[in-house]
């Protein structure tokens, strides 16, 4: 009940404040459309020449870290007001403090990649595993950003202000992004950048994403692989997050 009352706390600072929904999905729709569009011509070889439907897994989980580093701000807005601290010092488990938050982030990426999905239809994408692909990709955009909101809820514990934490958030966004299989094919990387690539955990969620677009058939043995690894790191992130908040409490 706890984690319900605030997680509907947090939902309604999002209603009243609307462009903090509309800023993080600017700039997905921007790459989505706009550079698949001018990139299509000279990426003609890859995904049967739409290269809309190839990057769109990597727009999705820009789409995911983006609401989710978003969900920070709430820290420092709550701060700012008085409320965090009040919630602190109420009789509300430290858990579910960190897990209303960080579901907020959550229900938010889940709203922005169905909007997302409902546009990549009319740009002739169509995903070939059908309603259970479907199903499986949420799972997948779960995993990401509950690990996104549970480091993000943390790393806004540590800092002082919220201009700080735009710029740290922004350089870890960008970093996970263009260091992954986002706007190009494994095979077109080489050299200690296919290392930095191969090793950073959201490549492999992008590459499990866009099998499910493409392919009838489900890879399962890559899915449960990816699926463990983000438990492990979901689990990681949110300790991390309680611990921060049950810091807070001790200061």
């Amino acid at each position: 009940m706890d984690t319900m009352n605030i997680l509907l706390r947090n939902i309604k600072w999002r209603f009243h404040n609307p462009i903090s929904i509309l800023l993080t999905i600017i700039q997905p729709l921007i790459w989505l459309v706009l550079y698949s569009t001018i990139a299509d011509q000279s990426m003609e070889n890859i995904a049967g020449g739409n290269y809309t439907t190839f990057i769109l897994p990597g727009i999705m989980v820009l789409i995911t870290l983006a609401c989710c580093s978003s969900g920070g701000y709430i820290n420092f807005i709550m701060k700012s007001k008085g409320s965090f601290y009040r919630i602190l010092i109420a009789p509300v488990k430290r858990t579910s403090v960190v897990l209303g938050q960080m579901l907020e982030s959550v229900l938010v990426s889940f709203t922005e990649i169905a909007i997302m999905l409902v546009l990549s239809i009319f740009l002739s994408v169509r995903i070939a595993s059908g309603f259970t692909g479907l199903l499986l990709m949420m799972l997948l955009i779960f995993f990401t950003a509950f690990f996104m909101s549970g480091l993000s809820y943390a790393i806004s514990l540590c800092l002082p202000n919220e201009a700080i934490y735009e710029t740290i958030m922004n350089l870890i966004v960008l970093s996970i992004f263009f260091t992954s299989t986002s706007l190009f094919p494994m095979n077109s990387i080489s050299g200690w950048l296919k290392i930095a690539v191969m090793i950073n955990p959201f490549t492999h969620i992008i590459n499990c994403l866009r099998s499910l677009i493409f392919v009838t058939y489900i890879d399962w043995q890559s899915l449960l692989l990816v699926t463990g690894l983000f438990i492990c790191l979901c689990s990681i992130s949110f300790a991390l997050a309680l611990w921060r908040v049950k810091k807070e409490t001790v200061n």
